[in-house]
């Protein structure tokens, strides 16, 4: 027999916070942590917590439209774009994108920058040709192409490349330059920056690393470009049909969502986009320049001229002191810094929400521990 909770159940006591360096899922604001805890139990005054509302009643209503309009603030989104939330995550994208829009006889451009883009080129391949316009393999992912680097087609169905490369550290300081419809994965470092939606027919994002929790997607489709969809999809890989159900074709993550809301409202409380991109920058500095004045002790794994902001892939001379490493770092409330499997190493993500004082502290830990063990 089990017993029910108690009414009078008091909330859990306050513990401390570890830095969590984690790739995702990841970090969110604290602000957006402190509201949520309330809004679980009730939101809007209603005694219904926001897990409990339905989908379709008016609390929802409103959750969902600020979260859209706050959306279109922050990037500066016209109406010629619809903003949608969808489920499956970044994968689901994989397969999605080629199946509404590599058309037969068509062909799409991939540049294979990392383990994300890699995975995308072999959805695509189930529904059409890729041309991999760029193969990072052959450089370690070290870096993302030049537009010199990039072998293109002609009138390709639309160039698909990741901004960001969570694994390997690396990043596009701009977009490809191509004549195709531009449609970017920009999971890992979404509203980490301002970014031109404009230039871009589609734009996609896991929410688990920059925006919110697993279990939501954010996409933001030119109207016109979704409208070429192949015809005859399931309702669930249709994006015409997410757009007329907005968002709601079945019952969507609405926690999720509403987290996600939340995420952009405090994103706009930092100075937007600009603002954010002023705070990520000094955060990577300390960073980086950490592994650049080490002696050579640490070594970067990215290009300089490529490195994200967001995740920051190094090593050390050994995989022993990167062991060390790791365990030094746990014993001082650093968490997550282990390198990817496909990569090795160490990493650093420090997503928007990661505090810049986190950011000093990893930078001092690793100067302290170069001079121990250099």
């Amino acid at each position: 027999m089990t017993t029910a909770p108690s009414s009078t159940t008091q909330a859990a006591p306050e513990t401390r916070r570890t830095l969590n360096f984690s790739a995702g899922p990841a970090i969110l604001p604290e602000a957006v942590l402190r509201q949520a805890q309330a809004d679980l139990w009730s939101i809007d005054g209603t005694g219904i917590g926001i897990m409990e509302h339905s989908h379709r009643g008016p609390v929802f209503d409103r959750v969902i439209e600020e979260a859209e309009a706050d959306c279109r603030k922050l990037a500066n989104i016209s109406d010629d774009y619809s903003v949608l939330f969808l489920q499956g995550g970044a994968t689901m994208q994989f397969a999605m994108i080629p199946m509404n829009f590599l058309t037969e006889g068509r062909v799409a451009d991939y540049p294979d920058t990392g383990v994300w883009a890699s995975k995308a080129i072999k959805e695509a391949r189930l529904f059409g040709d890729v041309n991999v316009a760029f193969d990072g393999s052959r450089h370690q992912y070290d870096h993302v192409p030049t537009d010199e680097e990039l072998s293109l087609s002609d009138n390709a169905a639309f160039l698909h490349y990741c901004s960001n490369n969570t694994i390997y550290g690396t990043r596009y300081l701009t977009p490809p330059n191509t004549d195709a419809p531009l449609v970017c994965d920009a999971s890992s470092e979404m509203f980490s920056r301002p970014i031109d939606i404009d230039r871009h027919t589609l734009i996609y994002a896991g929410a688990q690393k920059n925006l919110g929790p697993s279990g939501v997607t954010l996409v933001i489709i030119r109207k016109d470009f979704m409208e070429q969809g192949r015809e005859g999809l399931p309702t669930m890989l249709d994006y015409r049909k997410h757009a007329k159900g907005g968002s709601r074709v079945n019952t969507p993550p609405t926690f999720g969502i509403y987290i996600m809301g939340q995420v952009f409202k405090w994103l706009l409380d930092q100075g937007g986009l600009e603002g954010i991109e002023r705070i990520n920058e000094r955060k990577a500095s300390y960073l980086y320049d950490a592994i650049d004045q080490s002696g050579g002790f640490y070594r970067g794994v990215a290009r300089a001229d490529c490195r994200s902001v967001m995740n920051v892939s190094f090593r050390t001379p050994s995989d022993e002191l990167d062991a060390r490493f790791l365990d030094e770092a746990a014993a001082n409330d650093m968490d997550g810094l282990k390198g990817h499997r496909d990569a090795g190493g160490l990493r650093a993500s420090i997503y928007n929400a990661f505090p810049e004082a986190g950011c000093r502290t990893l930078a001092e830990f690793m100067a302290d521990f170069a001079r121990r063990n250099g």
